[in-house]
């Protein structure tokens, strides 16, 4: 089998296992396509309304930009040789048109001022269904948040047992980044709605005195924003737009980690849903790995270092970039199919998490109950100053671990006598120890729930054994 230029494409195991197939849609080449003829019939009928051609023409220039006219294996050999695909593009619209008509194609236009303006609405389409993927991966966090609200857990510092926390507060910490990245979807879809039509250098010449009403025009029928100012090589947007898919992907994978590292062997506080054959090996038959959880990983450690492209690609010169768009061409659609893959993916693992809170707490328990070294610490500092009761505390602990003692036992001898007094009934439980924990809770679920502007129910979708 011989594909064609313009469908040939890498076999990409990743997306391929968890990408998002709306996101690849909206920058396949049939929908890049028609992205490009939308953008050449709205500037047909914007020059029309602003006097630039007449409302007959245009509407057959309309009429024109139809798929159907277009031969796209001829369309992406004459791209290559030409080195954009506008050109030929423009000459299979006119070739559909009488004459007269076919001489108002691309009127006044430059090649870049087509295939940005068609970005631009690949790109609001993007943030559109990164938004959506966005809403289901923080709607399971809100769910996970209210049902363990009150679960006790290990909160971890380097990777040891530190304080005690809840679970839901930890998913709290996710859901509140979820939150802010809603805002920098918004930020990065003003930044990337945006028209362009500014001719060969950017200051729209060929169309003269009526450039700022078509340009207005065009936007207008595009839904997309007009500006003043070219941007051209100003792609400050566009690296916003990876940027802020990478960011995603990043967020995603926070949490991916965080199951990752509670499901193992050892700790078994969470795990990813089950199913015959899911995260099996091909050798160990008793493996369950946690793919869902690689996956998104994978995704995010590959957009985060293919987005520190797009700056490279802000370095474009004058008035026309030489070879720095062409880095966009490549990382833009990635990361748009990346960022949506992780989202998916973490919203399906986080949606079916099983939670295992009886091992949670028995956790706890660990290492002789040294998780609780600070609640002693700030129980006795009143009396004996934080220092001492410090120092106190770390020779326990030191005892405790010595020889395999609790650490209230190990207290009470080294501690001189009197120095106990203020501890009250010992020893100290976790559930004791949660400070705000819920109030944390409580603070994640009403921002996120604010900015949804609907009711969530909770506890729904997660496995709680």
């Amino acid at each position: 089998m011989h594909a064609t230029r313009g469908t040939r494409q890498t076999f990409k195991l990743l997306p391929e296992l968890f990408g998002d197939d709306a996101m690849a849609e909206i920058f396949s080449a049939d929908r890049t396509v028609l992205a490009w003829l939308r953008a050449e019939a709205a500037l047909a009928r914007a020059q029309a309304d602003a006097g630039v051609i007449t409302a007959a023409d245009a509407e057959a220039v309309a009429a024109a930009c139809v798929p159907a006219n277009i031969d796209v294996e001829r369309l992406w050999l004459e791209a290559a040789n030409v080195g954009y695909p506008i050109l030929p593009l423009v000459r299979m619209i006119a070739a559909a048109l009488p004459a007269g008509p076919d001489g108002r194609v691309h009127y006044g236009a430059t090649t870049q001022d087509i295939m940005d303006t068609a970005l631009a609405l690949q790109m609001g389409e993007a943030l559109d269904r990164l938004a959506v993927l966005l809403d289901s991966f923080g709607g399971a966090l809100d769910r996970l948040v209210a049902a363990h609200a009150g679960t006790v857990v290990a909160a971890r510092t380097h990777a040891q047992q530190a304080v005690p926390t809840t679970f839901g507060a930890k998913a709290a910490v996710l859901l509140a980044e979820a939150t802010r990245q809603r805002e920098r979807l918004a930020s990065a879809a003003r930044q990337v709605r945006v028209v362009s039509l500014f001719g060969a250098g950017g200051t729209s010449a060929a169309l003269g005195e009526r450039s700022s009403a078509v340009r207005e025009g065009m936007a207008e029928r595009l839904g997309l924003r007009t500006t003043a100012v070219p941007w051209h090589v100003a792609r400050d947007g566009i690296a916003e737009f990876g940027v802020t898919c990478a960011s995603l992907a990043a967020t995603a994978a926070r949490f991916a980690r965080e199951v990752v590292d509670l499901s193992r062997t050892e700790i078994a506080e969470v795990r990813e849903a089950g199913g015959h054959h899911r995260g099996a090996s091909s050798t160990m038959p008793q493996k369950a790995n946690p793919i869902g959880c690689e996956a998104v990983i994978g995704m995010s450690g590959t957009a985060g270092a293919l987005s520190s492209g797009l700056f490279r690609a802000m370095e474009a010169g004058h008035e026309r970039a030489a070879g720095e768009w062409q880095v966009e061409w490549y990382l833009v659609p990635l990361l748009a199919e990346l960022g949506a893959g992780a989202l998916a993916t973490a919203a399906e693992v986080a949606a079916g998490l099983r939670v295992f809170p009886q091992t949670m707490r028995a956790n706890l328990d660990a290492d002789g109950g040294l998780i609780m070294a600070e609640a002693y610490m700030m129980r006795l500092a009143p009396v004996l100053g934080r220092e001492k009761a410090h120092d106190l505390v770390y020779r326990a602990a030191h005892e405790a671990r010595a020889r395999g003692l609790a650490l209230a036992d190990a207290l009470r001898e080294v501690a001189a006598p009197g120095d106990l007094t203020s501890l009250g009934v010992l020893p100290i439980l976790p559930e004791s120890y949660l400070g705000d924990a819920e109030t944390v809770c409580a603070a994640a679920l009403a921002a996120w729930r604010s900015g949804r502007g609907d009711g969530i129910e909770t506890g729904e979708g997660n496995d709680v054994e």
